[in-house]
């Protein structure tokens, strides 16, 4: 069983519209608008166009890293200073002062630096857990694409089924309406009691409150369709009366979980963040490593200033000397080539915690792949049974339908000779209802397990939904075609 022969039991019913005023929309231009208008898919799609910027930024840190820096500006300065010296006349020492003034009219530096990654592990690491990285968020943009199609198929069969629910509700009314009708007249010429009209009247009444209770049901499911496209439907297509009841394919239960194991998109996630988990775990024992970084730098500066010295004796047993002012200019360059090594010793036990954090998250992460990869294979198994058994419910159903059918038409048939009651015709009708209404959710139920167990194996794809909108186009063309000659 594949989604191609899910979407093409849905189209058949295309066909067989013939040239209806209202256009009926079909599952893949419902899940097309979806796709256009689900929040969840577009936060999905958004987070995986985010993840794909990590590994050229992993990469970037083990490319060369050049950086330019420098400083224009002026200043002022003043100060004095006193320092010991020999008086040249008496020979003892004595104490001097300085003053001086300074004037920088211009001052600039600038430093070119180019770094080169010689020995990083937690850089390599970092780039090897980019590609783990990528590969969690297409996964898991995969994943949000197929839980769309899933929740997009169970509200449209949902809104298929109230609107059959309705139908079978309604035409039930109306059958107890036309019953009702004829228990009053035959009442007023005196060929039934009073508690055949009761009855018919109270079955009327509560067929009465099942149509208003299917409306409701059509509305709400009809709403839920709304919010995953942002569309009103006037109609959608319907799957064919005889669409087909096909088991899976293969036969096995053992090897749909096998598949699900190997393919499933939620499983593959986990197992992906595992890996993930444990990339951090490597990044962090990092920090007892070493680091070796190839380093160049080029400098230059250039000073405009003019610079005062005055000096001065403090104890005032010298005169003051002679004032000496001039320029004070200065220009520097400078090379530097090397490796520059940093061994980390210590550092209050930080790197130590931070490798016991992730040895932790990465364990949480391998618990996590395990309760996935079980609920895969429960979801698995129980979407492989629930396609056996709703293929033999809609068969057993199918039958239920024709058989009410059949006991109605005698049961009215024994009425109207004396054999049967009222109450026998209301029971039948209303066996007759629970089996029609039974019977159309059999068939949604059954469509929905085959979506559920292809999700549950990773099969849901968009070719599929191509390849039946190709298919559907053809069904048009070939109805528009009929249409045309029989004009």
């Amino acid at each position: 069983m594949t989604t191609k022969s899910l979407l093409l039991a849905c189209s058949v019913a295309a066909a067989l519209l013939g040239s209806a005023p209202v256009r009926a929309e079909n599952l893949i231009e419902v899940y097309l608008d979806a796709v256009r208008s689900d929040p969840l898919v577009r936060e999905a799609e958004a987070r995986r166009s985010a993840a794909l910027e990590v590994k050229p930024q992993a990469r970037a840190l083990l490319l060369p890293q050049v950086n330019l820096g420098g400083q224009v500006y002026t200043a002022n300065s003043d100060g004095e200073s006193t320092f010991p010296q020999v008086s040249q006349t008496t020979g003892n020492i004595v104490t001097v002062g300085n003053k001086s003034s300074t004037d920088v009219s211009q001052y600039w530096d600038y430093s070119a630096e180019l770094t080169q990654t010689v020995f990083r592990w937690d850089q390599w690491q970092e780039l090897k857990r980019a590609d783990s990285q990528v590969a969690v968020a297409e996964a898991t943009y995969r994943a949000a694409q197929q839980d769309l199609l899933v929740r997009v198929a169970q509200a449209y069969f949902d809104v298929l089924a109230a609107e059959d629910t309705l139908g079978a509700a309604q035409a039930t009314l109306d059958a107890f309406s036309r019953q009702l009708e004829q228990a009053e007249k035959r009442f007023e010429v005196g060929l039934i009691a009073v508690t055949d009209v009761q009855e018919s009247r109270a079955a009327h009444d509560s067929a009465t409150a099942g149509v208003i209770a299917a409306k409701r049901t059509l509305a709400t499911a009809q709403e839920a369709l709304r919010e995953l496209t942002d569309k009103d439907y006037q109609a959608l297509v319907k799957p064919a009366e005889q669409m087909p009841l096909n088991k899976p394919d293969p036969q096995d239960e053992q090897a749909w979980v096998d598949l699900a194991l190997a393919n499933n998109l939620n499983v593959i996630a986990a197992r992906l963040n595992s890996e993930v988990a444990s990339a951090n775990a490597k990044i962090a024992q990092s920090g007892h490593l070493p680091t070796v970084d190839l380093f160049a730098q080029y400098n230059e500066s250039n000073r405009d200033a003019t610079q005062t010295n005055q000096s001065f004796d403090p104890s005032g047993n010298l005169g003051a000397g002679d004032t000496v002012g001039g320029s004070a200019d200065s220009s520097q360059t400078s090379d530097v080539i090397g490796l520059r090594l940093n061994i980390p010793i210590f550092s209050g036990g930080g790197t130590q915690s931070r490798v016991r954090e992730q040895v932790h998250l990465h364990r949480a992460a391998r618990e996590k792949l395990e309760g996935t990869m079980r609920s895969a294979e429960r979801e698995t198994r129980d979407a492989y049974l629930g396609v056996l058994a709703e293929k033999a419910r809609v068969q057993a159903l199918s039958q239920a339908v024709k058989s009410s059918q059949t006991a109605l038409e005698a049961t009215e048939a024994g009425f109207e000779v004396g054999t049967r009651t009222t109450v026998d015709v209301l029971d039948a009708r209303r066996r007759l209802f629970e089996a029609q209404r039974d019977y159309a959710r059999s068939r949604y139920d059954y469509l929905i397990n085959i979506v559920r167990l292809e999700s549950a194996t990773g099969g849901l794809k968009q070719d599929d939904l191509d390849a039946w909108a190709a298919a559907d186009e053809r069904f048009h063309r070939h109805r528009r075609a009929g249409n045309d000659a029989r004009r």
